[in-house]
This record gives structure tokens, sequence and C-alpha cells, in this order.
């Protein structure tokens, strides 16, 4: 396997171990990233360390603190950080196990694939990862990685296991304060359901490569234009989306019917009644 390891150790479950290795499953996309330039020279800027009514300080000079009250500081040196670190355990126990519709989308964080480190390694892994399966419970512990303690959960995926790094509470926001204003009333009849049928109609099997960063793709073309160009200036009108910012029911309906690209024929208005013929 060509990847190196993030993590390598053992997956404690009361008294079985099972020697494991865990590796990133994601990478960072194709980011586009920039220098900054002196235009006139075209030579790239560099920064300096300074300190305020000081100047220019050297790299040995500078030391980390933490702001307790505005302009006083807590001054820490690198031995004394380091020795608060945790010490980096080889061993990750799971603590619990939870549903996993039990964890909230806002706790994840990253995941990793989780491999068994040899041939002997395998059947004890397979009965985990199966376990889990029959079970459906995603397994919790804390991965000790780096002098720092991660929240971390395991659950099966394919042939193998993920584990997924999960934030702290201290770390999601709670949601009520940004939800709070909004109303509690319930949607028209008429609109929910074209809203229904919107989705429905829009509904395919989820095939992430069929999606890309649309303004990466774009910067590309300008770099490629821009080299072609001998350094003249390119600009190109993106055409922005409508608003479209209606306010009332009318609007809405009207929209969501034109989503659908014809009126929801469940929706059509029954033919009129013939009057009644009076009696001569």
């Amino acid at each position: 396997m060509a990847a190196r390891a993030y993590w390598q150790g053992q997956i404690r479950l009361a008294l079985v171990s099972i020697p494991v290795e865990i590796y990133p499953a994601t990478r960072s996309g194709a980011a586009i990233s920039f220098r900054q330039i002196h235009e006139p020279s075209g030579k790239p800027i560099h920064y300096e360390k300074v300190a305020s009514g000081v100047g220019p300080v050297d790299r040995d000079e500078i030391v980390k603190g933490f702001e307790i009250s505005r302009g006083n500081y807590v001054l820490l040196d690198d031995a004394e950080i380091e020795a608060v670190k945790i010490e980096s355990r080889k061993t990750l126990e799971l603590v619990q196990f939870v549903g996993a519709e039990e964890i909230d989308v806002l706790y994840f964080e990253k995941p990793y694939y989780v491999v068994p480190a040899d041939d002997l390694a395998e059947e004890a892994y397979g009965v985990l990862r199966e376990a889990l399966k029959a079970t459906r419970k995603v397994g919790l512990g804390q991965l000790s990685v780096r002098g720092r303690e991660q929240l971390v959960s395991l659950k099966p995926c394919g042939r193998g296991l993920v584990l997924e790094v999960l934030r702290y509470a201290d770390e999601v926001q709670k949601a009520q304060g940004f939800f709070r204003d909004i109303g509690d009333a319930k949607p028209d009849a008429d609109l929910l359901e074209l809203a229904t049928s919107l989705i429905e109609k829009k509904t395919a099997p989820f095939q992430p490569a069929s999606f890309h960063d649309r303004y990466v793709d774009a910067l590309h073309r300008l770099i490629e234009k821009k080299s072609k160009a001998k350094g003249k200036r390119i600009l190109e009108d993106v055409e922005e989306p409508a608003s479209g910012r209606g306010g009332n029911v009318i609007d809405l309906m009207a929209a969501l019917k034109k989503s659908l690209g014809d009126e929801n024929p469940a929706r059509k208005a029954p033919p009129a009644k013939k009057p009644a013929r009076k009696s001569a």
C-alpha cells in the first residue's frame, strides 16, 4: 500500500486486540493557491516576523502566548507545551456502541480507512466488522495522535472498516441560536405537493464524479488564456442567476410549477359542470 499510515496500533474490544493501520480516506482537492507578487519586479512577497514598536525579530526570540486579558499573555515555551501532551498510546479502545443515526452529521469531521495490519489480524477484524453490521451499531473511542486525543467512531464499510474523527461537543454550535426566529407554520398543502413532486423528479443515484468545482475549472482556463495572452488583462462576463425573491404564495406556486416543466396533473382543475337546464 503506497499511502503512508496515519496511525498504527490496535483496536481493543474487551480482551480482544486487533492490530490495524489507519489511512486517510480523503485528499485535498485541486484548489489553486496564489502567491503575492511585487508587480514592478515580478518577485514574490516574503513576510518578516515583526513585533509592535520593536520591528523585525529573530525566530529564536519567539515563544507562544495565550491572551488571558486584553494585552496580557501567559508565555509558554515548547518544552512546557510538550510536557502536557498525552502519550501517543497505540491502543484504540472501543468504550461504547451507539446507533449510527444517533450521531448528528455536524459531529463528523474526517474519515479514515482501517485495515488489518497482517493476515493474522484478519479473522478478528472480520468478526468485529460483521458484528457491527449485524447490530447496526458504531463503536466509539478516543484515539491519541501527536499529543492530542481525538473522539472517533468506527463503522463497517463494505469489506472493511471506516474510522471517522468526531468533533467534541464544545466544537459544535447549537442550532437553536440560528433557527430560533424561523416560524413553525405548516406549509400550504398544494405547495408542499408540488415541492415533493419536484424532489421526486430530480431524484437519482449519487455519483460524486459528476460534480466538479466549477470555480477551480474556470481559474485553470483563465490561467491558460492569460499565459497565452502575454500578460494582457482578461475579463470575462459571467451571467449571474436571477435572484428570484418573489414574496408571495402565487409567485412560489408558479415557480414550482415551472420547475416541474408543466402543471402537476394531480392538481389540474376538474372540468366545469354544465349549468342545469331550466324546466319549461
